[in-house]
Formats: structure tokens, C-alpha cells, sequence
């Protein structure tokens, strides 16, 4: 079994990173980049729609 993950990219400090959607908050709660403390709701750190989609149906 593979699993699966979400690509997100912070908009501030442009920090690439992945994680497990059962890691993450669900896609409109705040989210706090691990870097640089960036807060937004979660879903403007996804780095692409199929990455959005993956976290709303797996989140």
C-alpha cells in the first residue's frame, strides 16, 4: 500500500516540503509554516489543485 501525501509550498518563504493528509488540519483552518511561522488557511500552502483535492478527501 502507498501512501499518500500532499505537496505544499509556503507563499512567504517558499519552503518546499510533503506530509500525510491525516498530519495535517483540515484545508480551511490556519496553518503555521514550520519555517518561517507564515499563517494562512492551509489550503493556500498546497502547491498544486490535484494536492487541494487530495487534502479536502483524505483530511
Amino acid at each position: 500500500m502507498t501512501e499518500t501525501y500532499v505537496r505544499l509550498l509556503c507563499p512567504e518563504c517558499k519552503k518546499e516540503w510533503e506530509s500525510s493528509p491525516k498530519d495535517l488540519p483540515p484545508h480551511k483552518r490556519t496553518f503555521h509554516c514550520p519555517n518561517c511561522r507564515a499563517s494562512r488557511r492551509l489550503a493556500e500552502f498546497t502547491r498544486t489543485e490535484h494536492d487541494l483535492e487530495t487534502l479536502k478527501t483524505l483530511g
